[in-house]
């Protein structure tokens, strides 16, 4: 699937499923915008993807309007326009429900859901000003989760920020279908980033995750920016207002299954 000549903007790029995203577009042929507010990671991912093809790092804290309105003006001064945005930064906050912290439960609603309405707002008003100049309209894909649907007790912030991506992917996909800016979300399973890295390490933790998982593997992000690439391409273009759950086939799964002894 071709992105050739397309300009994307990933939110939270500088590593895990959104440097993966990244990584795939510019391989497609994509100029990739990485926004992120590790500076460190994203100098070092845009070094990376340079070497592959075109990208530029730009820092963004996607819950402050005025970062993102500047993450859009410099990736249009940049390269000119804008074609593809997905909204991919998160954070987690681990906690008991009767220990939560309010700040905790703001800061991840900020960044997952607000961050999210805010950089699909802006970058949607350029799509419309390109459209009603005689250009093409854009797409923007969201990432959700596999816990929009399913909840962990101890990620109550995290779960209500994803189901709430959810219905922001369908709202919006309803009121930017008029000018045909697409609107899509991507729900992940168990997939091998930093997260879950110790998965590896920790049999008991593994069999948990697979137990959960009817093609008992986790997933790579690699997997994941297949999906992106698809929704951002032209083959996906009757697809909107749909996510996505690339799982390993967990959602459908009603009881456990077996998991074989590790050797």
């Amino acid at each position: 699937m071709s992105l050739e000549n397309k300009v994307a903007i990933i939110t939270g790029a500088a590593r895990g499923i959104g440097f993966a995203v990244a990584k795939r577009f510019v391989l497609d042929g994509a100029k990739v915008v990485i926004a992120d507010v590790d500076d460190a990671a994203g100098e070092q991912a845009e070094e990376d993807l340079k070497a592959l093809g075109e990208a530029t790092y730009i820092h963004c804290n996607v819950a402050e309007r005025l970062d993102v309105r500047n993450l859009v003006a410099e990736t249009i001064n940049a390269y000119g326009e804008i074609d593809i945005l997905v909204n991919n930064a998160g954070v987690v906050a681990g906690a008991d429900f009767l220990e939560l912290e309010e700040e905790d439960f703001d800061r991840v609603l900020s960044i997952n859901l607000k961050g999210a309405f805010l950089c699909s707002q802006a970058v949607a008003r350029h799509f419309v000003e390109r459209i009603e100049e005689g250009g093409t309209p854009g797409c923007i894909i969201n990432m959700s989760s596999i816990n929009a649907v399913v909840g962990i007790p101890n990620q109550i912030p995290y779960c209500v920020s994803k189901g709430g991506l959810r219905q922001l992917t369908n709202t919006t996909a309803l009121a930017l279908a008029p000018h045909g800016i697409r609107v899509n979300a991507i729900g992940p399973g168990s997939i091998m980033t930093e997260m879950l890295a110790s998965v590896n390490s920790d049999p008991a933790a593994r069999n948990k995750i697979l137990s959960r998982t009817p093609l008992q593997r986790v997933g790579e992000p690699s997997e994941i920016a297949s999906v992106a690439a698809f929704l951002a391409s032209d083959e996906a273009s009757y697809v909107t207002g749909q996510t996505i759950y690339a799982d390993g086939g967990r959602l459908p799964l009603n009881y456990t299954v077996p998991v074989p002894d590790a050797d």
